[in-house]
């Protein structure tokens, strides 16, 4: 599928304000408190350039626009299932394109945080109504009938009395002269045809028949293409080079030096640029290059976590939230615990490798790759190169997998640089050790945990953290705590513990640092959620019980008797190990159970897990299923498998020899189960992962008696 084959602006001005369609979308006024929907007509007569959701021709083809990027998270499905709903069409008969970066726009198009629907549905669902509604008035005025007679199925309007139909296409010139309704009536969810219902996913026959365009599937006429050669170290600097070999390599047309903007600062490389990746790589190997590492220091794993633990001692760091005294609580608490759990960092390894495709022209930049921050793109790539942002077009293509790595700016700003340079497009490619080697990685993060038990019951918890803050990476003031210490932790313990303090304690080294799927929960759960069964099990008193104590919202009581039910778990059985765990982030809270066998001699066994997800409102069952599997095998992964560790600050691992992923077998069972009511929606793409290492780790202490504080760790050496 080419996203791109015309240019949309061209697409809109040609069709729709020659009023031969109908398309509607919004706008983002800087002084309103909220958008407004906005017709084409609207947009020629206010000067506004028109973005569009929804578009539908003479001939009555409807094309859906998915404003977020899709990087197997669902988007691509999720949007258009949104805007068929109300819009009454089949989506099997609609195109779906992805939107072009701009903020103004399209608003947010930050596919992160878990916030593709739970950010847009509710506008979603009001503008597909409104287009909706404003093609039954113009069957209506052409019917000379009222418009409560009328009512659309199917991509036509039907008169009741009489049976008659217009397909849309025949009443978009009518509709599109009409204003957008103020207000509509949208469905009840009982009466939903498609929301709610497991569909089969629109992008999964063009990513079986080749038809989906990923970024290295993109060619231009004439294009380049170009690795780098970066310095392994972030700070280190290039001394010199020599491309005399590598200048020799069939098909090396230049090597030269970049600099390439990480965060607040700029990473050293050398660009190969060549008539194909495979002679760029050839290059790059003949380049002998001399770095100057020297200024800074050169970190190890080991250190890192020492420094952690000495300053968790001895430093109290700055507070981030407090509620009662829990200093003074612990002080004079007859039974206290007071422990330290470590969490490894992590790369992102999405198994689509990291690329772009930029062309640099005097008067435009344009770029094309698996981005999942486009308005973030388009934002540092016209400051860095001094373009008004409207001469920076970035298209998105489907993403191999993201998790937070792909919304950064550092690879679309090589394609950039080195596409200038050659005057040419080029594509830039990372080997899969590129991206291992340089980051940025999920933190490591170690926590000093205490907590107070009063006559039975939890009167104290205080958490301290050591790690590093992707705030202050991003120019946040060195004296403001990392606001997502608490991430993970679910608020209604704030409303029945008294005593509740979390503090960050400041850790800087020279590693970059970026969003993780789930990002600060999915270390935080560990922490935290592994604490509180240790309390539970200080207090005598089994793990949901001694939740259900603290979490008294009807949502969680409800969700815990799920869990409950689905895992039989007050008839668990003797021989085998069941730990749980429960967080929040994003919108929506997850409880999971893991059931474990083995031990004393028998290699331990993961026989079962059980996921329990209240996201409130949702869109597609099957995607909400297949988000929380995989956000369970990616923390099993991260829990038993793989870390990033360093040595003289460079990073041990390269390819997935020595960071071993998860293999089919050795993923157990998952069982999903999704909460149903009207809450509002929350993410879906994320909170499934933060439980899981808990409840595993409470699970092989129920079998073994062993606590497993410090992630990775081996299930072979249980």
């Amino acid at each position: 599928m080419e996203t791109n084959a015309i240019s949309r602006r061209n697409f809109l001005r040609a069709s729709s304000l020659a009023g031969t369609a109908l398309c509607l979308g919004f706008y983002f006024p800087a002084d309103a408190k909220k958008e407004e929907i906005m017709t084409a007509a609207g947009a020629e007569k206010t000067g506004v350039e028109m973005n569009a959701w929804i578009h539908i021709d003479t001939d009555g083809k409807v094309t859906l626009t998915d404003h977020r990027a899709e990087m197997g998270q669902g988007s691509y499905q999720s949007v258009p299932q949104i805007i068929a709903e109300e819009l009454e069409v089949d989506l099997n008969d609609v195109n779906i394109i992805f939107a072009q970066g701009d903020r103004e726009k399209y608003g947010n198009q930050v596919t992160g945080g878990s916030s593709t629907i739970r950010g847009s549905y509710k506008k979603l669902l009001k503008l597909s109504a409104s287009a909706r509604e404003m093609l039954i008035t113009a069957a209506a005025g052409k019917w000379n009938a009222p418009a409560s007679e009328c009512y659309a199925e199917n991509g036509r309007v039907i008169h009741k009395p009489s049976g008659k139909k217009f397909h849309y296409g025949e009443l978009v010139e009518a509709a599109s002269k009409l204003e957008a309704p103020k207000d509509v009536v949208l469905k009840k969810r009982s009466d939903y045809k498609l929301i709610g219902k497991p569909l089969h996913r629109q992008d999964t026959p063009l990513k079986t028949n080749g038809e989906a365009i990923f970024g290295l599937d993109k060619k231009l006429p004439g294009m380049l293409y170009a690795v780098v050669e970066r310095n392994p170290r972030l700070r280190g600097k290039l001394k010199s080079f020599d491309a005399s070999a590598a200048l020799k390599v069939p098909g090396v047309k230049k090597v030269f030096k970049i600099q390439t903007g990480v965060f607040q600062t700029f990473r050293d490389g050398v660009a190969v640029v060549a008539d194909s990746t495979w002679s760029a790589i050839q290059g790059r190997k003949a380049l002998n290059i001399e770095w100057d590492d020297s200024g800074f220091d050169h970190v190890s794993t080991a250190g890192i976590y020492q420094q952690q633990n000495d300053i968790l001692k001895n430093q109290e760091g700055l507070s981030a939230r407090k509620q009662g005294d829990s200093d003074g609580v612990l002080a004079a608490a007859p039974k206290k615990l007071d422990v330290t759990y470590e969490t490894p960092y992590q790369s992102h390894s999405a198994m689509e490798p990291l690329n772009c495709v930029a062309f640099y022209q005097p008067d435009k930049l344009e770029i094309w790759g698996p981005i999942q921050a486009p308005e973030w793109v388009q934002d540092y790539i016209s400051t860095q190169f001094k373009l008004p942002k409207e001469k920076v077009v970035v298209n998105m293509t489907f993403l191999g997998g993201g998790f937070g790595r792909k919304a950064f700016m550092d690879y679309p700003h090589e394609a950039c640089l080195i596409s200038k340079e050659m005057s040419a497009p080029v594509q830039v490619v990372w080997t899969r050790e590129d991206d291992m080697t340089q980051g940025p990685y999920r933190a490591g993060i170690s926590y000093r945990c205490q907590g107070a038990i009063t006559d039975g019951q939890l009167s104290a918890l205080k958490f301290k953290a050591a790690g590093q803050n992707i705030g202050h990476w991003m120019g946040a003031p060195k004296t403001q705590p990392n606001r997502s210490i608490s991430e993970g932790f679910l608020a209604p313990y704030y409303k029945s513990i008294a005593n509740i303090s979390f503090w960050d304690v400041p850790f800087e080294i020279p590693i970059p640092n970026v969003w993780w799927r789930s990002v600060y929960a999915s270390t935080n759960g560990f922490a935290y959620e592994s604490f509180l069964n240790e309390l539970a099990a200080a207090a005598g008193k089994d793990q949901l019980d001694f939740r259900r104590e603290y979490l008294k919202d009807e949502r969680c009581q409800k969700l815990i008797d799920k869990m409950e039910e689905v895992s039989g778990w007050k008839a668990r059985q003797k021989n085998a190990g069941y730990g749980t765990a429960i967080t929040e982030c994003f919108g929506t809270t997850v409880g999971q159970v893991v059931k474990v066998s083995g031990g004393s001699g028998k290699k331990l066994k993961i026989d079962q897990v059980w996921a329990v997800m209240d996201c409130g409102w949702y869109v597609n069952p099957d995607i909400v299923k297949a988000q929380v599997e995989g956000a369970i095998v990616m923390a099993l992964g991260a829990a038993t498998n793989h870390e990033i560790t360093f040595k003289d600050g460079l990073v041990e691992q390269r390819n997935f020899y020595n960071y071993i992923m998860p293999r089919m077998n050795d993923v157990p069972p998952v069982e999903v189960h999704i909460m149903e009511n009207d809450a509002d929606a929350g993410g879906v793409g994320e909170p499934g992962l933060p439980p899981f290492a808990p409840a595993l780790t409470d699970a092989i202490f129920d079998l073994t008696g062993k606590r497993i504080r410090k992630l990775p760790f081996s299930l072979d050496m249980i």
